[in-house]
């Protein structure tokens, strides 16, 4: 699973890419077109809690994201943890995230 490093990338999602947001999970979308292969980011700002609370909340999401099949190709997710996904199973994460991207193509 490829991901999303640099600030450049991030900034570039952030500003050009389609929010979803969703109870268990916030998600921005970037289409980039092509063949190319797909990148994630996982998030959890400290306003969610301390490091247990947040790394417990991004292991959810890599899960989700694995059980949803992210990345596409051709597209740049960041999915962001809110406090919801803490204590959800990563199987309702995952159904939520293939809703939320049905509804970014929309």
């Amino acid at each position: 699973m490829k991901t999303i490093k640099s600030k450049q990338e991030f900034e570039k999602v952030f500003s050009s890419g389609r929010r979803v947001n969703r109870p268990l999970v916030r998600m921005i979308v970037l289409r980039t077109g092509g063949a190319c292969e797909g990148r994630v980011a996982f998030v959890a700002p400290k306003r969610l809690g301390n490091a247990v609370f947040r790394n417990r909340c991004k292991r959810v999401l890599r899960e989700a994201a694995r059980e949803a099949d992210l990345p596409l190709d051709g597209t740049d997710v960041i999915l962001m943890a809110t406090r919801s996904t803490h204590d959800a199973v990563p199987s309702d994460v995952a159904a939520t995230l293939g809703k939320a991207l049905r509804h970014s193509e929309g």
